[in-house]
């Protein structure tokens, strides 16, 4: 595709400015910053892609990934401000993540141990991880909320932290994975995926682009189920101070 091609889609950022125009929505602004924004980091990403694929160095590659890993940190953090310690906690977690998937994929020689393939797997992986990360902060945090009556009762009856926070614990867990299992029940049928339409547009053989699918659609199952559950056994204990008492949340 030709730079000329590309400002000619455009055309699909000025049909939802009309619409927001004509109809009062106010999305004008966000919708252009959002284009410009998108414009300039997606050919930013290519250029230092194509430099980082050309030079094959592992080093440039760590740099790469820890540049995924501290956006996605910094994305995610926002979404738990009431949690303590939460950046770290989100380092570790997507670190984890990302040791996991590519260590199994590079160990078992799954796919090769090249920047073609580690850079955007890790970006495709940790992507996810941080998506999951802001579903189960915001609905870990809300549960805590809604909940603090019952979690105060089972801590005065004796109960221990753990037992206190199980039900929204889990409750919340379960409520981040849902999106991506049940997505996962209808690919194909309903919606085919970016990275094998991408690949199927570029020529690829379409089985070998449903092969890789695949591959990413274990991938990111691993991710979600991983993500949620470290993040909050990560998290809830710094909800509790030393007496076992429930600490008021933090609004910051």
């Amino acid at each position: 595709m030709s730079f000329l091609l590309l400002g000619l889609s455009l055309i699909f950022v000025l049909i939802p400015l009309v619409l927001s125009k004509t109809l009062n929505l106010g999305l004008e602004k966000d919708a252009v910053v959002a284009t410009i924004r998108a414009i300039i980091q997606l050919l930013a990403v290519g250029y230092i892609l194509q430099f980082v694929f050309d030079a094959e160095n592992f080093f440039y590659i760590f740099l790469m990934v820890v540049l995924i890993i501290g956006a996605a940190v910094q994305n995610a953090r926002k979404k738990g401000v009431s949690i303590k310690g939460i950046t770290w906690k989100l380092i570790v977690t997507f670190v984890f993540i990302e040791v996991l998937t590519q260590g199994i994929l590079l160990g078992l020689n799954i796919t090769p141990a090249t920047a073609q393939y580690i850079i955007p797997i890790s970006g495709m992986v940790i992507g996810n991880s941080m998506v999951l990360s802001i579903l189960f902060l915001n609905r870990f945090t809300s549960e805590i909320e809604s909940r603090e009556a019952e979690t105060e009762l089972i801590l005065s009856l004796g109960g221990t932290p753990k037992q206190a926070i199980h039900r929204p614990l889990i409750s919340s867990i379960q409520a981040s994975t849902i999106p991506t299992i049940e997505s996962q029940k209808t690919i194909g049928l309903v919606q085919l995926p970016g990275m094998m339409s991408g690949q199927i547009i570029a020529g690829a053989d379409p089985l070998q682009a449903v092969m890789f699918q695949l591959l990413i659609i274990f991938l990111l199952l691993t991710t979600a189920v991983v993500t949620s559950a470290m993040l909050g056994f990560l998290s809830y204990p710094t909800l509790f101070n030393e007496r076992m008492q429930l600490l008021k949340p933090d609004k910051q």
